[in-house]
């Protein structure tokens, strides 16, 4: 058993109803012998991870772990926020919805809401998909200057389809019209007849970044109806840029195209 695994088993024992832990307990609860048990909880303790209550040989989470854990809650809350906004338009609309995170090079899908017309759920969540070549990667991508963005594709990209960008110039221009217009869009980009429109948002208290997107058949959504797509994940985003005060955001331009480019 590494020092590690030992920690992360001695951080299980503690739950709504045991809210410290003694060697005592440790040796019950694990099986541990009290030697092993004690140098343990002192090492944690030691290394910030626990905290003895006052002058008793009792331990509990210390304010490290308290202040990780709100850190995990506001990440959460992020991804919470987004899904219902989401959630509510693709409700509405009846077409896919999806909320997307950034790792590197690629993006991410975690929660997905069906829509009712033809089109379904198209990219399977936990897939990865390029994000210079999607809406919701260009979306999160234009978050970043253009010298981060050329520093994450040091050997430039092959463009997966013909309407994804198809080198760094070509993606720096697209990216500097999302900071723009607020917005993303892709059009037979990571699936073939389906457009998508994209906005991201922020928390800059914990540096985790969503994408709301809206996905739908390009040929039968009609020019209002994109309107009313991109305007209501324009407000929804903007509900939660306030919120977490993300100075980030890329307000909606109030002159949007009619039509798609």
């Amino acid at each position: 058993m590494t020092i590690l695994s030992a920690a992360a088993d001695v951080l299980r024992c503690f739950s709504s109803t045991r809210h410290d832990v003694t060697v005592t307990d440790l040796v019950a609860l694990l099986g541990m012998p009290k030697s092993n048990a004690s140098r343990l909880l002192r090492s944690m303790r030691d290394e910030g991870f626990l905290e003895t209550i006052g002058d008793s040989k009792r331990y509990r989470p210390s304010l490290l772990l308290n202040q990780v854990g709100q850190l995990y809650r506001f990440a959460a809350s992020l991804i919470d926020r987004a899904d219902a906004v989401v959630g509510s338009i693709s409700d509405r609309i009846g077409h896919t919805g999806y909320i997307s995170v950034r790792r590197g090079e690629e993006i991410i899908g975690v929660t997905a809401h069906p829509g009712r017309h033809a089109l379904r759920v198209v990219t399977a969540i936990g897939d990865r998909i390029p994000a210079f070549a999607s809406s919701t990667g260009r979306a999160l991508l234009a978050r970043l200057t253009d010298d981060e963005v050329r520093a994450l594709y040091p050997a430039g990209f092959t463009a997966p389809s013909e309407t994804a960008p198809r080198d760094m110039d070509e993606l720096l221009a697209r990216l500097a019209r999302v900071r723009g217009a607020g917005f993303a869009e892709s059009h037979d980009e990571a699936v073939r007849g389906v457009r998508a429109i994209s906005i991201a948002v922020g928390d800059p208290a914990t540096g985790d970044e969503v994408a709301l997107c809206i996905s739908f058949p390009a040929a039968t959504v009609e020019p209002a109806e994109r309107l009313a797509i991109i305007r209501s994940l324009g407000e929804g985003a903007a509900e939660i840029a306030a919120l977490t005060q993300d100075k980030r955001f890329f307000p909606l331009n109030p002159s949007i195209p009619e039509t798609a480019p």
